[in-house]
């Protein structure tokens, strides 16, 4: 356990550097010139309908896995034959791995501030959250979406065998995500099994949960507001849109979880690919 954590600490310590000499803090850069570029197109209609605030929702959504899976898609494939020389000297996978996520952390735990203090530029958010204020819960809900997304390219690494590969995979990752949040399709059937296994199903939940999307007083659907003829339509009730403790609670879970399985799938793939070394 002590060699593990030691190991651990050293590749956290090499990831600082090579974050520092290999310039990957321009991550941070483009973190904030997307979450300007979404946040200034749809923060003027935000809260204005329900249409136009699960629109804005679902592209800072796309945003923040865009951002994450873009932290780490080609990383560890960069390094499959640096890790079998040092797995056949006594790499623990386990550590390497880990050493990644947690460094990780600090690089989102940036991102996401950057993407909710641009937000905040644009937006006017609503003080009342689900479980306490709303911008807290916002900036919990992003983290972990980037997070995820940042653990889900990790994973994708560690099973391609080179940068190329890894980024062929990229776009069919991100287009599954989009896919599969609820917003652009209903999800019934084997889809909606798929996608709850997705960051983006989760992390519209815990965002729709947090504005109360099924609210139709305070949001509207658009034919509501354009048009007095509708003014007494009523929308279809979204479940996981329920501003319940439980329902972002368990949001913020399936996504930890998702982000555990990756973790244990880059851990063990590595294992597999060195396992002759």
């Amino acid at each position: 356990m002590n060699k593990r954590i030691a190991q651990l600490s050293v590749y956290f310590k090499k990831n600082f550097r090579l974050f520092m000499n290999q310039k990957n803090w321009k991550f941070i850069v483009i973190a904030a010139v997307i979450s300007f570029l979404v946040c200034s197109i749809v923060g003027k209609n935000m809260y204005k309908t329900f249409e136009d605030t699960q629109s804005g929702f679902f592209a800072i959504t796309s945003a923040a896995i865009w951002v994450g899976i873009f932290n780490s898609i080609q990383r560890i494939c960069k390094e499959h034959n640096t890790i079998a020389s040092e797995y056949r000297s006594g790499l623990h996978i386990s550590s390497y791995i880990l050493s990644h996520v947690l460094f990780d952390f600090f690089v989102c735990l940036c991102q996401a501030a950057i993407l909710m203090g641009i937000c905040c530029a644009f937006i006017d958010f609503p003080s009342e959250g689900t479980l306490f204020a709303a911008i807290p819960e916002y900036f919990i809900t992003l983290l972990l979406i980037i997070w995820g997304a940042d653990i889900m390219g990790i994973m994708v690494s560690s099973v391609s065998s080179n940068p190329n590969v890894a980024m062929t995979a990229m776009p069919f990752v991100l287009i599954l995500q989009l896919v599969m949040s609820g917003v652009l399709f209903k999800l019934e059937g084997w889809s909606e099994a798929i996608a709850n296994i997705t960051y983006s199903k989760w992390g519209m939940s815990a965002l729709g949960s947090t504005a109360d999307l099924n609210n139709g007083k305070s949001l509207p659907s658009r034919i509501n507001a354009v048009d007095p003829m509708f003014a007494n339509f009523k929308r279809e009730y979204i479940e996981m849109y329920e501003s319940e403790a439980g329902t972002i609670l368990a949001a913020w879970g399936m996504i930890a979880l998702i982000s555990a399985v990756c973790i244990v799938i880059s851990i063990l793939s590595l294992k597999f690919r060195n396992r002759n070394s």
